[in-house]
């Protein structure tokens, strides 16, 4: 399917309204011709004939024919309205959702401003199309041939001569909608990108203020700013070369009028009512070919935004989910990985990662920064699919799983924490937002998280800023906890969560943790030994790889890349506590 076609199966739905807007607009351009003809009646028959009966005959006709016109149009411009509203409706409620199924990769590659543009400015060109561009073409086109039509009616050498202008129109209409396409395509880049930059600085807008780099972000902005000028301009200079061609070549109307249409008044060979008539009709041959140009631009603006949108829409996500995947509203939470790699981007990620975990167990993921500590975890998520191996979950393979229930029976509370602006309470119970308060009050209690939520003047109902801004670190990563725990899942991953947090709370969050132990299967990916050193399997990564396994004290036994981190956060191990962890006759 092209970008056309797809934009026009949005379009069919209305196509009923729109062939009634078009008739309507039909009728219109038809009675156009009448005033003319009436104006060239009063002059031959009235003003030179001395009929005077005929004039408020005449004149109520040219009143009526006016009303009638006036009360059309607004009802086809109301019809067009609502068209161009409704396929806009429906096309970014289509994109939206396509959005929505996107998988990690794609939101990797894409930055937020320009996806945001795709939403804003190039469906608001497709409603301009829909809502003006369709009719006012339509329109002038019937204005242009009725006028003619009726030229001819009154002098055929007279309409030939008119007739003459339409070949140059024709080739000036060409060469600029050659020239115009690529300037309105640069045109749209730069404002995607212009638009990314403002989006991701207002956003990191407190980075730019902690680094004291406002010059040096305003002069990247100048950048975008003068690039996206610039390709404004180019596009005005197109218009600049062409446009003064069509005023030229529809006052060339004018001149023939006047100086052939005179002469042949004064030779007898029209009325000067006929040439009344055709004075008449002279702007609907005028307005047409002074429009040419501009209507060229916004087809070309309109066709660029359909194409950049259409783009977007039909990147398919390398996660799919299963076309008859296996459904289970509630999991055991028994996972495990057989030989499981992946690959991104020619660069493996993780490389044969083999693990159990049996339901209700604690597995700690431990390792160095890049080791793949959250990819494998994505993985499970299917995030991202396996390049090779398996991820099972209570013995099927994710893949074959219904994607929407494998996610929702699990909870995750991710590194890097997203609140939405919204207010406490509504962020905790982001995944069940028609839990009752003292449910979203337990989960706050268990992340530690209730005292610092009551102590603020609004409580549970203050409202967070965007992406959290106003909370401390660890209060987001608490909100995070309390809203991934509230989901009561089958398996619980926690990134990094505990980060942020001080060790007193820290440990009353795993004295919280162990009460559901047997409830869910718990995934901890730390930096900090303190957050796994209790789990029932520690898994060491690095470089993709898992390079030791096993409980606190057997790890610290290996004296291997687990006791080294060990003894960097805790200091050194004094020798007799490891002879006691080595016979099992001392535990730390």
């Amino acid at each position: 399917m092209t970008a056309n076609k797809w934009f026009f199966s949005f379009l069919k739905k209305y196509r009923w309204m729109m062939g009634a807007a078009l008739c309507l607009t039909t009728v219109i351009s038809a009675l156009a011709i009448v005033n003319p003809y009436i104006s060239g009646l009063i002059v031959d028959d009235v003003i030179i004939g001395g009929k005077y009966a005929l004039l408020p005959r005449l004149i109520a006709a040219l009143l009526v024919i006016t009303g009638i016109r006036g009360v059309l149009r607004f009802f086809y411009q109301v019809i067009f309205e609502t068209c161009s509203q409704g396929v806009l409706y429906e096309m970014r409620d289509k994109v939206y959702r396509k959005l929505l199924q996107e998988d990690f990769a794609f939101y990797n590659k894409k930055r937020t401003g320009d996806l945001m543009s795709r939403q804003t400015g190039d469906m608001d060109a497709i409603r301009h199309f829909v809502a003006y561009v369709i009719y006012s073409l339509y329109e002038n086109a019937l204005l242009f041939l009725f006028a003619l039509f009726m030229i001819f009616t009154v002098n055929v050498k007279l309409a030939l001569c008119m007739l003459a202008v339409l070949p140059f129109t024709g080739l000036t209409t060409y060469l600029q909608s050659r020239a115009v396409r690529p300037a309105f395509q640069r045109n749209r880049n730069c404002f995607s990108s212009l638009n990314a930059f403002v989006q991701e600085n207002i956003s990191g807008n407190r980075v730019v203020r902690a680094f004291a780099k406002e010059d040096f972000e305003i002069s990247k902005f100048n950048r975008e700013n003068d690039a996206f000028r610039a390709s404004q301009l180019d596009a005005s200079k197109i218009w600049k070369k062409y446009l003064p061609v069509f005023e030229i070549l529809s006052h060339m109307l004018m001149i023939i009028l006047m100086l052939y249409g005179g002469y042949m008044v004064i030779q007898d060979e029209i009325t000067m009512g006929n040439l009344v008539t055709v004075n008449g009709y002279l702007w609907m041959l005028t307005v047409p070919l002074r429009m040419a140009g501009w209507w060229v631009n916004d087809i070309q603006r309109f066709t660029t935004s359909v194409e950049k949108i259409y783009a977007t829409y039909i990147e398919e996500p390398g996660v799919k989910p299963p076309c008859e995947g296996i459904e289970r509203k509630h999991f055991d939470g028994r996972v495990e990985f057989r030989n499981v790699s992946y690959r991104a981007d020619d660069e493996e990620i993780v490389h044969d990662i083999d693990f159990t975990a049996a339901p209700g167990q604690s597995i700690g993921i431990i390792g160095s920064t890049g080791a793949g500590k959250s990819t494998i975890m994505n993985l499970l998520c299917r995030f991202y699919d396996t390049t090779a191996g398996e991820v099972l979950v209570d013995g099927i393979n994710v893949k074959n799983l219904d994607l929407y229930e494998l996610r929702d029976n699990i909870g995750m509370a991710m590194q890097d924490v997203f609140l939405f602006s919204d207010t406490i309470e509504g962020n905790i119970a982001y995944a069940r937002p028609d839990c009752s308060f003292e449910e979203v009050k337990r989960a706050a209690i268990m992340a530690d998280a209730n005292h610092f939520i009551q102590s603020l003047p609004d409580g549970y109902d203050t409202i967070v800023g965007e992406r959290g801004v106003g909370l401390s670190g660890g209060q987001k990563q608490r909100i995070s906890l309390a809203r991934a725990l509230l989901k009561d899942p089958a398996i619980l991953i926690l990134d990094d969560t505990t980060s942020a947090v001080d060790m007193e709370t820290e440990s009353y969050i795993q004295e919280q943790l162990r009460k559901i132990e047997k409830k869910c299967t718990i995934f901890i990916i730390a930096y900090r030994i303190s957050s796994i050193r209790d789990c029932d399997l520690i898994l060491v990564m690095n470089n993709g790889r898992i390079i030791e396994r096993g409980t606190h004290d057997e790890l610290v036994a290996m004296d291997g890349y687990y006791a080294a981190a060990f003894r960097n956060q805790y200091g050194e191990i004094p020798e007799e506590v490891k002879e006691g962890m080595r016979y099992g006759t001392e535990q730390i």
